[in-house]
């Protein structure tokens, strides 16, 4: 039996070839992603351990108890290090100081991506954290050094006048260094700028403090019992001390954190496709026993168990999947590769490394191929060994009876039934209570549709007579050979299906969230212009100021926050000018009034809700400098996405605030939004590449770019299940071409040409992808109006929007993978030899 199943996989090796390319891309999908991710997180992992090199035990603050300081870290002072520096077995100290820093190029924009601009400290005449490779250590407010990587980008060398950023006004240091750094926001295409220690200390914090201490170890002293030494003169409530080696592993763990979420998306569209392909898998092994019912017969006839008929077809199948999962190995590497160089190209830089190919991810790809393809064949296998021995007397063997087609749609109702019931009764549910049951819902009413499809396919192939009969006989013939094996019909449509429900079910989604944010920026804001820092750091209290001088600006009110305890809960405070916010904000007030000012506050709903407070009601509030002061809710208000929680005036606020800024900037303007205004409020900030001023049309902008890139990046994942699906019409239009030798020579001999031999096939093959695209398109609208009602729960503003053009672009999607999906079928079907076919079994 085992030669007879490898003379069999030979013997159909053409027919088996869209299911080994299936099985071949869902593989190469997930081992590529293994390989990227792997490499990715070795490379960071070895340029961070670098970065360590020079730190044997470090030193950081410990963070305050509640009630002093509201958990803000503690100072690291010169006397300790000193101290530290002290300590036998210790080769000298640092003072390491960080913080935010904008670099803008010689075009005025910023260097990198916001959150990766950084800056710091070069620690006396030569620094061994950062060897010089041109120019002089900084000395003074007017002078940095930048890294190797940012001088390249930007095009600067020493003595050029550099722009830059801190907390908003712009600086404009000339560069007195270049250096080198391992550090790993520089290797991910970020920046690093760095001031003398006094300046930099001014700029990030205050003076004399530091934010870690770095102890380089005497030769011959390790880093644990440099540790305990340090452990004895370093105050336990003021900082804690960590070896470099720890540190090293720490940020290894921290990458490896990062990376497992871009691991696990990844892997979740390579499953799709895995499961998509199971679809093709499954009806190319049905169609070829139900090719082989004599040859199976016979052999059951001459004296071959069940189990031996389900264990050769199982054989074959394992034969295909190993083929299958290496070609997938192979083409993972690559793709893995592939991907890292394409990073570059796109701008975001990787650390150097080599290829990382793990025998993890070996094992995985070769167990995910030839488990997926023994999984999906199991069951055609079964069928093969039902096949009586008798049966090899004819060349028709028992199709499926009306007990077992009645009994099919019995199940596959109950569960759409119960998946429809399961997901309407999440759509009644709080935000993320509702997750699990509709994700539940989901899979159940998809299995359900997919159980029910052969009962679906008739009627809804049925509606495409009309259109059809324009074709004569080659659309009656297409419209018959579809229906023709339900089944077969079913598990083509359905593997283009899925991946047309997830591509329709997300832009459902993001194009409703993206109407309500955009509908919620402006009902919510009469501002003019927000402005905020590009990274999402506070701003300086100078912004405000320099824009209140701007000609044209009628109303500001910058928005901060602080922390504070009310009734032994931590509760957040925005501190606002309170005589210009309700000229600024557009909310609607619930109870008392919308009114800022000495001790009066107005809070949101739940906040109130959840304090028993409404309009009138008076409570403590403790400070994060620990002082107490009674508070009065003048007005409770519904809140959204951009403005929640207890609202005052800043001058009550501020007092309290260790170093005040601002998270955002306000403005309205005598004359409304405009480029000459927006152009004066930019100039008033010194065209600052850190700063953004934004209107109402930039911030909704800023919103569709990113729908429009996470749309974009779904499309591209979920493309490898559309082709898949394609793959799989293309193979059951083939075999199925083969099955009907006989037919299409009858029909070729009666008068049918071979244009409209052609014609049928394409035919056939664009109603069973249009048929696969109207119940993918039609799940897909459920499922988003579905989860949009989820999200309507805590987003007041959201509305369903039906994207009616894109969904007639995916059904047209669907149309052309079904004339491409033709192509080589209805060609060869049209080049059969008459006779030949006549004559053929």
């Amino acid at each position: 039996m085992f030669r007879t199943a490898l003379r069999n996989v030979f013997a159909h090796k053409a027919r088996l070839l869209m299911t080994v390319l299936a099985v071949l891309l869902g593989v190469a999908f997930v081992s590529g992603t293994l390989v990227f991710t792997n490499t990715i997180s070795d490379a960071y992992q070895k340029s961070s351990a670098k970065g360590f090199g020079q730190v044997d035990v470090a030193i950081r603050p410990e963070r305050a108890a509640d009630g002093d300081g509201f958990g803000k870290k503690r100072e690291l002072t010169r006397p300790l290090l000193d101290k530290a520096a002290g300590v036998p077995g210790a080769a000298s100290a640092i003072g390491v100081v960080n913080g935010f820093t904008a670099i803008a190029g010689k075009d005025g924009k910023l260097i990198g991506g916001g959150f990766q601009s950084q800056g710091g400290n070069y620690w006396g005449d030569k620094d061994p954290r950062y060897p010089l490779t041109a120019g002089h250590a900084p000395h003074g407010a007017g002078e940095i050094a930048i890294d190797t990587e940012t001088a390249r980008r930007a095009g600067y060398k020493v003595g050029d006048t550099v722009r830059l950023s801190v907390d908003g006004p712009v600086l404009e240091p000339v560069v007195a260094g270049v250096f080198r750094t391992d550090d790993g926001n520089v290797a991910a295409g970020g920046s690093l700028a760095l001031f003398d220690t006094a300046t930099a200390q001014r700029l990030f914090h205050s003076s004399g403090a530091y934010d870690e201490i770095d102890v380089k170890a005497a030769p011959g002293t390790s880093q644990s019992a440099l540790r305990e030494a340090l452990d004895a003169v370093v105050p336990k409530d003021t900082a804690s001390t960590v070896t470099g080696r720890q540190l090293a592993d720490d940020q290894a763990e921290q990458i490896s954190a990062a990376m497992s979420g871009m691991k696990t998306g990844l892997l979740v569209f390579a499953g799709i496709a895995l499961f998509v392909g199971t679809f093709i898998i499954a009806n190319t092994f049905t169609m070829l026993v139900a090719q082989r019912t004599k040859e199976l017969a016979l052999l059951r006839a001459v004296g071959a168990s069940r189990r031996q008929v389900t264990r050769s077809v199982l054989i074959e199948a394992f034969v295909v999947g190993a083929v299958a999962a290496v070609g997938g190995l192979a083409a993972g590497i690559g793709i893995g590769a592939a991907m890292r160089s394409l990073m570059g190209t796109l701008g975001a830089t990787v650390p150097d490394g080599p290829l990382v190919i793990s025998p993890g991810t070996v094992a995985t790809a070769l167990l995910v191929g030839v488990l997926i393809t023994m999984l999906a064949a199991w069951l055609p296998g079964r069928r093969a060994a039902k096949i009586p021995p008798v049966a090899a007397m004819s060349s028709i063997h028992a199709k499926a009876t009306t007990k077992s087609l009645v009994l099919r749609n019995t199940i596959g109702a109950l569960l759409g039934a119960a998946g429809v019931a399961v997901v309407l009764y999440a759509t009644t549910m709080d935000g993320s209570d509702g997750q699990a049951p509709m994700g539940l819902g989901a899979v159940l009413l998809i299995i359900g549709v997919f159980v029910l499809t052969p009962l679906l396919s008739r009627p809804l192939i049925a509606a495409a007579a009309p259109v059809l009969r324009v074709f004569g006989i080659s659309g009656k013939l297409a419209r018959q050979n579809s229906v023709r094996n339900p089944r077969r019909t079913a598990a083509t449509a359905s593997a283009l299906m899925i991946g047309l429900t997830l591509i329709t079910g997300m832009t459902v989604m993001a194009g409703s969230l993206q109407k309500s944010i955009d509908k919620m920026a402006s009902s919510a804001i009469r501002a003019d212009y927000v402005v905020s820092m590009a990274n999402g750091n506070s701003l300086s209290p100078d912004i405000e100021k320099k824009l209140a001088t701007v000609d044209g600006v009628t109303d500001i009110s910058p928005l901060r926050n602080a922390p504070s305890r009310i009734d032994r809960q931590t509760e957040f405070l925005t501190g606002v000018k309170g005589a210009a916010i309700g000229e600024l904000t557009d909310l609607d007030v619930t109870d008392g009034s919308f009114e800022v000012g000495g001790t009066g506050v107005v809070v949101d709903s739940d906040t109130a809700g959840s304090h028993g407070w409404k309009a009138g009601s008076r409570f403590q509030v403790s400070y994060e400098d620990g002082a107490k002061e009674s508070l009065t809710v003048a007005g409770v208000y519904e809140a959204n996405e951009m403005i929640r929680g207890i609202i005052l005036d800043n001058a009550t606020l501020s007092p309290h605030q260790r170093g005040a800024s601002d998270m955002q900037v306000m403005v309205k303007t005598a004359g409304g939004a405009s480029a000459a205004v927006k152009d004066r409020l930019e100039k008033a900030l010194g065209d600052n590449p850190a700063v953004k001023v934004q209107d109402k049309k930039d911030i909704s902008d800023d919103i569709a770019q990113m729908f429009t890139l996470m749309l974009n990046m779904l499309y591209g994942l979920l493309a490898m299940a559309v082709i898949v699906a394609v793959l799989g019409v293309i193979n059951t239009l083939a075999m199925s071409v083969f099955e009907r030798s006989q037919e299409i020579g009858m029909l070729r001999a009666i008068g049918l040409d071979r244009k409209g031999i052609k014609r049928m096939v394409r035919l056939e093959s664009l109603v069973i992808s249009l048929f696969g695209g109207v119940l993918g398109i039609g799940l897909g609208v459920f499922f988003g109006w579905a989860a949009g009602e989820l999200l309507g729960s805590r987003m007041s503003t959201y509305e369903l929007v039906l994207p009616w053009g894109r969904m007639a672009l995916f059904l047209l999607l669907a149309a052309t993978v079904g004339v491409l999906a033709a192509l080589w079928p209805a060609r060869r079907a049209a080049r059969l030899n008459m006779l030949g076919a006549i004559k053929s079994e």
